[in-house]
């Protein structure tokens, strides 16, 4: 383990209407010892309430991906998708040249809980695009968004993979690099790495650590996995 981002630790912003911990520098958040991680820039773990959301806001050449933890997210674009991501899907924006979108809780009664992620195009300047899907799990890694859309993953330009890990409480697995850069970012339970117990918020970096073994809690395990280039 290379880099440990404790959820605790994490910036936090509350609106109100909103409440936002963010694993990296991000808006009014700035740290300069948490700035991104490799093609990784933006982790943020938002919580929105019932009939509220983003309104119209513009973005460029970022890779932006969604991914619903629960309720429903009703998503508009300046490029014409009227969609809602339920719990469980995830969602692909490239923002490329410019698109405006909102976001916005889908329900008037309960809450939504979310995960935005931006990761930093390998190319700039293309046709904004967007994709979703719901994805099940195939194994214990399996891919949501990658390269070049493998095994019914969507795609992004970067030189990059997110993938979702399962593990049933004790469970093992060994993370690998393959020499390349990795990120951890625990969803749901909690998991034990060498002497070290991590929980659900956490994040674990590698850019020179090759392998790691970890060990699913008593409750066991879902993590996002990214598979990212060496800076």
């Amino acid at each position: 383990m290379d880099y440990i981002r404790k959820s605790d630790s994490r910036g936090q912003v509350n609106l109100g209407w909103l409440h936002s911990r963010h694993s990296f520098s991000f808006g009014r958040y700035y740290d300069p010892a948490h700035m991104g991680f490799s093609a990784l820039r933006v982790i943020n773990d938002d919580t929105v309430k019932a009939g509220t959301g983003f309104g119209a806001h513009g973005h460029r050449d970022m890779e932006i991906i969604t991914y619903v933890l629960e309720g429903e997210i009703k998503h508009s674009d300046s490029i014409g998708n009227r969609f809602v991501v339920p719990a469980g899907e995830v969602q692909r924006m490239s923002a490329g040249t410019g698109i405006q979108h909102s976001e916005f809780n889908a329900s008037r009664s309960e809450r939504l809980k979310l995960l935005q992620i931006w990761i930093e195009p390998d190319v700039t300047g293309i046709v904004p695009g967007y994709e979703q899907a719901n994805i099940p799990q195939r194994d214990k890694m399996t891919p949501l968004v990658t390269s070049d859309g493998r095994d019914g993953s969507l795609s992004m330009q970067q030189d990059a993979s997110l993938s979702r890990l399962r593990l049933s409480p004790g469970e093992r697995y060994t993370l690998g690099t393959g020499g390349r850069a990795g990120y951890l970012h625990i969803i749901e339970g909690s998991l034990d790495a060498g002497s070290t117990r991590f929980s659900a918020g956490d994040g674990i970096g590698f850019t020179r650590t090759r392998e790691q073994e970890i060990a699913a809690g008593t409750d066991g395990l879902e993590a996002l996995w990214f598979d990212l280039p060496r800076e």
